[in-house]
């Protein structure tokens, strides 16, 4: 009877013994999984490196364009002059500057400050938009650009009762300075726009005109740009 109840107690002592040790495998077993899944989960340290950080404000676009500026970058530019002045149908050169540091998603300065922007105003729509065609460190290196602005649309009649004095100080597109130089007789004040001298805007003089319609861009508030692609400074257009 002793014998019976020994061997009763040693088959129930197994039997717990067994359970404990298939638990504690079983907890290892999922305490290993969720390491692995934990070390799965770490990221290279590259990674973290080419994120922006949080104290720098990442320009609209991509992030990943991480040595220049990502399409649809906004470049603030200014210009000498209170007002351009051009015809629906004229073609201008013109250079803007560029108004404040122009950083990427970084914070790297890719286009400082004072960097001459070249390019046209050109016909668009129902009006004329700025084009640029390059851009200008102030070390002299230059590089092509894609960047525009919006279209412009803004318009006034100018007749012959118009106050000439409107005018100084304006920067005047040669097609409309020889259209304003047949109704007000004198364009010596006007600056125009490309250079052109009196001479050459002989030959674009309409006779007998009364009144012109022209374009009026503010260039504090019209001619900011926007990158139409991805610009990188890395083949200078002067090389």
């Amino acid at each position: 009877m002793i014998s019976r109840r020994l061997q009763s107690g040693t088959a129930w002592g197994l039997a717990l013994a067994m359970t404990a040790s298939t638990a504690a495998s079983l907890l290892w077993i999922q305490a290993a999984a969720a390491r692995s899944l934990t070390i799965a989960q770490v990221f290279p340290p590259s990674w973290r490196n080419d994120r922006p950080t949080r104290d720098t404000e990442p320009l609209p676009g991509s992030w990943s364009t991480r040595s220049g500026l990502a399409a649809g970058t906004i470049l603030p530019t200014r210009y000498e002059k209170d007002k351009i002045v051009v015809t629906p149908t004229e073609t201008a050169e013109l250079t803007l500057e560029v108004d404040t540091d122009v950083r990427s998603a970084r914070g790297v300065v890719i286009i400082p400050a004072g960097s001459e922007i070249k390019g046209e105003l050109r016909p668009a729509g129902d009006g004329t938009q700025f084009v640029a065609e390059e851009v200008i460190f102030e070390n002299g290196d230059r590089y092509a650009i894609e960047a525009t602005s919006e279209v412009l649309d803004r318009r006034e009649v100018i007749t012959r009762r118009s106050d000439p004095r409107w005018f100084e100080g304006v920067a005047i597109g040669a097609v409309a300075a020889s259209v304003l130089g047949e109704i007000f007789g004198e364009i010596e004040l006007w600056q125009v726009l490309g250079g052109a001298g009196l001479g050459a805007l002989g030959s674009l003089l309409i006779r007998n005109r009364n009144e012109v319609e022209v374009i009026v861009i503010d260039p504090a508030t019209d001619l900011d740009l926007e990158l139409q692609s991805d610009f990188e400074p890395t083949r200078r257009l002067n090389d």
